[in-house]
């Protein structure tokens, strides 16, 4: 694990499925504003800001004393992008947070996944996707946690 003072802020690139999937492990249970999500038409890109929760940074409970939990500002940006459509999404409800479950991809398809069935459907010529850390991590106390079935 990094100590604090190792930090260098996360980029990261893909253009195939092996390296969305990295993405993806990245930005679950990234907070999402979505204020701070807009499509570009004229640009062909679809960018989103996101309070991320560091898991590449994250120790749980395995250290004593464990560390603080950290999140980051960061950004994240797919170019190509032919149409957007959102599902259970109203994108003029610029107040709301949604929470990122995971990324897919098929077929000419980029799909966000968010908490409670919300989603984010991208159309793309090809998969470029940017996931870049925009600032300095801060602590929290929430660890995110998921129910196993």
């Amino acid at each position: 694990m990094m100590a604090e003072e190792d930090y260098a802020p996360l980029k990261l690139r893909a253009a195939d499925l092996r390296d969305l999937t990295v993405i993806s492990a990245m930005v679950q249970d990234a907070l999402a504003p979505i204020g701070d999500m807009a499509w570009l038409p004229e640009e062909g890109r679809f960018v989103m800001a996101l309070n991320r929760f560091r898991w590449e940074a994250d120790s749980g409970e395995a250290e004593n004393p464990p560390r603080p939990h950290q999140r980051v500002h960061s950004g994240l940006r797919f170019d190509t992008v032919r149409n957007v459509q959102y599902r259970a999404i109203d994108p003029r409800d610029r107040s709301r947070y949604l929470e990122v479950l995971a990324i897919a991809c098929d077929e000419g398809k980029v799909v966000i996944h968010f908490a409670g069935g919300a989603a984010i459907r991208l159309e793309v010529d090809e998969l470029r996707c940017v996931l870049a850390d925009l600032g300095e991590p801060w602590p929290t106390a929430w660890r995110p946690a998921h129910e196993i079935d």
